[in-house]
């Protein structure tokens, strides 16, 4: 049965919400959080995990060079999803130049992110320091003077190479990470869902072919952290992973943009 005064139908209000973009300070401070997150993971697993129990029969509970490789990997899909939203996610002075050089990134915003790259890694080295303090049998001077899992050739090269091995590393996988980071975030070809699974599987893999060249780098802000710590050797070898890292992601930058990304010319 029908209502014989049936009420007027009322349109429906619509709901005005109109995201805002994040702030300067947000993005900087997430900028700055997930650079301390990378370097915190990639320099505790490969101080307190790596070489666990070496002398010993606990030597097996190591992690050794995959472990290394998997927690920075690990770090930057964290860091990526959690952060990523609200700057981008960089966590990286050579990523954020190349994003720049590729046109992706504006030049006037860098010296900031730079910046706030650099301190979170600083913090995050600064707290392995703070928990080494109290680690057993001398830890961290021993750390310290086995040079903190800083970036460097010769005697702080893993596996002894040269000053030719670590440019030729720095240039050309900092390069190839930057590439695939343009890819794999292109505005219409990337992929938004899974580009931060496929970021960090790439440095992982990037980790696990380098590491025993320089201890791989291909990010500034990390081995300025744990030169920091690492003594003068490590300072005196810094240059190499702060210029060079650089070189390789403009190279990447500038040639991407100028391969796939410049406007098609017409006849």
């Amino acid at each position: 049965m029908s209502d014989p005064r049936p009420e007027k139908p009322i349109a429906p209000t619509p709901l005005e919400h109109t995201p805002t973009a994040p702030s300067t300070a947000a993005t900087l401070v997430a900028e700055a959080f997930g650079t301390f997150l990378l370097v915190l993971g990639v320099v505790s697993t490969a101080l307190f995990a790596a070489g666990f129990g070496e002398g010993t029969d606990a030597a097996n509970k190591g992690v050794g060079f995959l472990g290394v490789s998997l927690a920075v990997g690990l770090t930057v899909v964290a860091g990526a999803y959690a952060f990523g939203p609200i700057s981008g996610g960089h966590f990286n002075p050579a990523v954020t130049l190349g994003l720049a050089a590729a046109g992706r990134f504006p030049w006037a915003k860098t010296w900031a992110y730079i910046i706030v790259q650099v301190i979170g890694g600083a913090v995050a080295t600064t707290m392995v320091v703070l928990i080494g303090l109290s680690g057993p049998d001398n830890w961290l001077s021993n750390a310290e003077d086995g040079g903190f899992a800083s970036n460097g050739w010769d005697t702080l090269s893993p596996g002894g190479f040269g000053i030719s091995a670590a440019i030729v590393v720095e240039i050309l996988f900092t390069a190839l990470f930057v590439v695939v980071i343009l890819g794999v975030t292109h505005p219409t070809r990337g992929n938004p869902g899974f580009a931060g699974l496929v970021i960090g599987l790439t440095l992982t893999l990037i980790h696990l072919a380098t590491i025993p060249i320089d201890n791989t780098s291909v990010n500034p802000a990390r081995s300025i952290a744990t030169a920091i710590y690492g003594g003068g050797a490590a300072l005196s070898q810094l240059w190499v992973f702060i210029v060079f890292p650089i070189v390789g992601a403009l190279i990447a930058g500038f040639v991407y943009r100028a391969l796939f990304d410049s406007a098609p010319k017409t006849a």
